[in-house]
C-alpha cells in the first residue's frame, strides 16, 4: 500500500468517526506550511520574521518546528525548551507540556536536534500528533509549520497536512531547481495544485518576480499546478546580525525594508481565503474541518 492510499484510508476513517463525535463548529486555524527545496535559502528566518509579524497584527501564532533532526527555530529566537517533539513522540509529554512561548505572544513547538529516529513518523505518532493539535485548534488563528528542506518522507507530510503551502526560494539557480522539484513531486504523487511562493535575498522586486516567472513557465508546460506569487524579501547583511543576536528582524529593526517585506508578506497571507474544507487527505484540525464540511452539506 503506498503512503498517499494509507493516508487516504486514514481519511475515510476519521469521517467515520467524525459523524458520532459532538464537535462544536469552530473555525479552524489556517495552517501554513513553509517548506523549501534546497537548505540556505533562509526559510526559517522567513517563518520567524512572518510569525512576528502576524502577532502584531493581532493573531495568535503557533510556530511547529517541523525540521525534527535539524531544530532551529528555538536556537533562532533565543529560547531554550526543556522538552521537544521528540519527547512527545516517544510518547513522555503532551503538546500541551512542550509548547513553550516566544516573543510576542507567539507559542513554538520545538523540535531536537541531531535525533535521526525522529525523522521518519510511523502513523502511530502521526495520528497521535493531529489529535492532539487538533485540541489546541480554539486558542489559535494561524498555525506555521516550519518543514525540513528538501523532499524527505516529513517534508511531504507536513505539506500534504496543511492548508496551504509555501515554497520560499533565492534567485540561485539550484534553489530554483530544487524549489520546482518539490513542486513536481507535491503535485505528481499527493495531487497539491496550489502552491504559495515568496523569493527571499533579493536585489530587488524584479529579480524576485523574474523567478516567479521562470517557475510559472516550467509548471505550466510540465505541471497542472497554480503558484500565487506572493513577493519577495529583498538581502540585507544585517540578517546575520539578527541570527547571532537571536533577534527577528522585525524586532531589531522594524523600519528598515527587509522587516516592512515581511509584514507585507503577512498581511498578503491573511487576504488570501482560507481553505474551509478537507482536501481528502490527512490534515491538520481535521474534526473541524470534516464537521464543518458535514454542516454545510445539511
Amino acid at each position: 500500500m503506498t503512503p498517499e492510499n494509507s493516508t487516504n484510508d486514514q481519511a475515510s476513517t476519521l469521517r467515520s468517526i467524525s459523524a458520532t463525535e459532538a464537535v462544536g463548529a469552530v473555525t479552524p486555524a489556517r495552517v501554513l506550511s513553509v517548506t523549501s527545496g534546497k537548505g540556505g535559502v533562509g526559510k526559517t528566518s522567513v517563518v520567524t520574521n512572518v510569525a512576528l509579524a502576524l502577532a502584531k497584527q493581532g493573531q495568535r501564532v503557533l510556530i511547529i518546528d517541523a525540521d525534527l533532526g535539524l531544530a532551529n527555530i528555538d536556537v533562532m529566537l533565543g529560547l531554550t525548551p526543556e522538552y521537544n517533539l521528540n519527547h512527545f513522540f516517544r510518547g513522555e509529554k503532551t503538546l500541551e507540556e512542550i509548547t513553550v512561548e516566544g516573543p510576542c505572544g507567539i507559542k513554538i513547538l520545538p523540535a531536537g536536534s541531531g535525533v535521526q529516529d525522529m525523522t521518519r513518523l510511523d502513523p502511530h505518532q502521526k495520528m497521535r500528533f493531529m489529535e492532539e493539535l487538533d485540541d489546541l485548534n480554539a486558542s489559535l488563528d494561524v498555525v506555521i509549520v516550519d518543514t525540513e528542506a528538501g523532499i524527505g518522507e516529513n517534508v511531504t507530510y507536513f505539506n500534504v497536512a496543511a492548508q496551504d503551502i509555501l515554497v520560499v526560494t533565492t534567485p540561485e539557480p539550484t534553489a530554483i531547481t530544487d524549489a520546482y522539484a518539490l513542486m513536481k513531486l507535491l503535485s505528481t504523487q499527493y495531487h497539491q495544485k496550489r502552491f504559495l511562493l515568496a523569493v527571499n535575498s533579493v536585489k530587488n522586486a524584479d529579480e524576485g518576480l523574474e523567478v516567479f516567472e521562470k517557475l510559472t513557465m516550467v509548471s505550466g508546460r510540465y505541471l497542472d499546478i497554480a503558484i500565487d506569487y506572493l513577493g519577495c524579501i529583498p538581502f540585507d547583511k544585517r540578517m546575520r546580525e539578527s541570527i547571532q543576536r537571536q533577534k527577528s528582524m522585525i524586532d531589531l529593526y522594524p523600519q528598515i525594508r527587509i522587516s516592512q517585506a515581511f509584514n507585507t508578506l503577512a498581511e498578503t497571507l491573511l487576504a488570501i481565503p482560507p481553505t474551509t474544507q478537507p482536501q481528502g487527505t490527512m490534515q491538520f484540525f481535521w474534526r473541524r474541518l470534516l464537521n464543518n464540511e458535514q454542516e454545510s452539506l445539511g
